[in-house]
């Protein structure tokens, strides 16, 4: 890849999606790249980029961002932010709800990549949610509709299932038998708590209103630089309801961005309380 190409993409990349790409990630866009270059049948980077400045081809242009944003998910990663808002986020809230009336627990999947993200945080509601005093909603969104439209099917290979989703979760599940084996498909109860929906979070705002109790953000900033940080950040926060969380990824930090949260502990953030 030359470098006139390497800027080529790494400008159109953070144009559309705001993913910055410092040449540190050269080798992760030659890899990310290869695929499409195999699926368009295109011999060299310097002929891709030729297509993808051709007016007519915006939907390559839109599975080039996919390809650079897409990340490796499955079932209860980063399990400790499950267990968080089972432990801490929901009866701090459930206790709230008595005194303030409100009549619903709302979660935010804010880049929900296939689906695993918000189905897990919807099977770790609905075992901790005492459904008859409360009800309970996820939100979940993405920038890629391919990805969306695997999340809405809801069946997933045994190795995002298998050995990641703890024990009491595999009820939530249905195995698949004869030309389905070794398939899992998310019940319906639970994908009735889900809705998916296409959203860039940095183009506009979200396609619902209703204030978040938890939101997880997770692996996503670590694409982002500073000025882009701290723009998402803000703007999510502005979703939470006082006293809400934001939850990120493991490797990410808001250290060193302006914002109103307070640190809770590693990677959880709160919205200070009224």
């Amino acid at each position: 890849m030359r470098d006139s190409d390497f800027e080529f993409i790494r400008t159109l990349v953070y144009e559309r999606s705001r993913i910055s790409l410092d040449y540190h990630k050269r080798e992760l866009v030659a890899a990310r790249l290869a695929k499409r270059l195999r699926a368009t049948q295109i011999a060299s980077v310097d002929d891709y980029c030729r297509l993808i400045r051709l007016p007519d081809q915006e939907e390559e242009r839109s599975m080039l961002i996919e390809a650079i944003s897409t990340n490796h998910t499955f079932f209860f990663r980063e399990g400790s932010h499950f267990e968080f808002v089972r432990s801490i986020a929901v009866p701090e809230m459930a206790e709230r709800a008595k005194r303030e009336r409100c009549p619903r627990f709302y979660a935010w999947s804010a880049a929900c990549s296939s689906g695993e993200e918000p189905y897990s945080l919807a099977m770790t509601l609905d075992d901790t949610v005492d459904a008859k005093t409360w009800s309970w909603h996820v939100e979940a969104t993405d920038i890629s509709t391919r990805v969306l439209d695997v999340a809405q099917k809801a069946i997933y290979k045994t190795e995002s299932v298998a050995g990641k989703a703890p024990p009491w979760a595999m009820g939530y599940f249905q195995r698949g038998i004869g030309p389905q084996e070794g398939n899992f498909r998310i019940k319906p109860s639970i994908r009735a708590h889900v809705s998916f929906r296409q959203l860039n979070l940095l183009a506009g705002p979200p396609p619902f209103t209703e204030p978040m109790h938890v939101i997880f953000c997770r692996n996503v900033m670590i694409y982002f630089d500073k000025a882009t940080q701290e723009e998402l950040v803000n703007k999510l926060s502005r979703r939470l309801v006082p006293g809400g969380y934001l939850i990120v990824g493991h490797s990410e930090s808001l250290t060193g961005i302006s914002h109103r949260l307070q640190l809770v502990e590693p990677a959880v953030y709160r919205l200070p309380p009224p």
